[in-house]
């Protein structure tokens, strides 16, 4: 993964998601292998590590504290905080109140930490499903905001089964099946490669890599051999992908990245 980039990582549940983010976050430690992130191993926790990576996680547990006793205790790990940053996010999330974090409803909660990461600086940072808890106006908020925080020094990598909330958002996509990553690439190298219709007879061909019976037709994503555009969905994207691996591993082993 490289800087100046929204990674969007997909998986069935229990795929190895959460787990992965933990390990990069240095809140697990792998059983075999290793994992290295800014070329560092995160578990060891060193600070110059710790200080530059930020994990919100799903479960959100926050101590009896206010807003701004929450930013001045742990603001100050952060040495690139911006406070410019976390008042303007606070403003545009219209979080006004004084009450300590735990008296906060649970959308509350997650849009005062998804601001608070926004600001530390750090250079990785990690969302684990950062819209569950979101009502539809926030989840246009967060989108906007985040685009906007995002710069060629910066990776964000959001774990997500909201692909629609995520759609214009996330690029690269990244795919976990089993343990294993078994996609890894750019929208752009997407609609270059792969072709989603939608047909009314059963589809054949050679060029077909994956189709689903739907109402009124079929769903089908075909390589892209004529440079044609088509619309693409996350949900058929990843579907297509975790149950034809092999073949979607060879489309994008012709002179791509895997």
């Amino acid at each position: 993964m490289e800087p100046g980039n929204i990674y969007g990582l997909l998986g069935r549940n229990g795929a190895g998601k959460t787990t992965l983010l933990k390990l990069m976050a240095g809140l697990r430690y792998p059983c075999k292998g290793s994992a290295l992130v800014a070329g560092h191993n995160p578990a060891s926790r060193r600070y110059e590590v710790m200080v530059d990576v930020c994990f919100i996680p799903e479960e959100i547990h926050v101590p009896a504290l206010t807003m701004a006793q929450y930013r001045r205790l742990y603001g100050a790990l952060y040495p690139k905080f911006s406070e410019k940053l976390y008042d303007t996010l606070i403003k545009e999330f219209e979080l006004t109140s004084e009450k300590r974090l735990t008296e906060f409803s649970l959308g509350q909660k997650k849009k005062f930490l998804l601001a608070f990461g926004m600001s530390t600086g750090s250079s990785i940072l990690i969302l684990d499903e950062p819209t569950n808890g979101l009502d539809i106006p926030a989840k246009k908020q967060f989108r906007r905001l985040m685009a906007n925080v995002v710069d060629e020094d910066r990776l964000v990598l959001i774990s997500t089964h909201q692909v629609r909330d995520m759609e214009t958002l996330i690029d690269p996509i990244i795919i976990l099946d089993e343990g294993r990553v078994v996609f890894n690439e750019p929208l752009h190298e997407v609609y270059n490669k792969l072709y989603f219709g939608r047909e009314n007879e059963v589809p054949k061909g050679d060029d077909l890599l994956w189709s689903q019976e739907v109402l009124g037709g079929y769903e089908t994503v075909r390589e892209n051999l004529t440079g044609a555009e088509s619309t693409m969905d996350l949900e058929t994207l990843f579907v297509a992908v975790t149950q034809s691996s092999k073949a979607m591993e060879r489309i994008f082993s012709k002179g791509g990245r895997q």
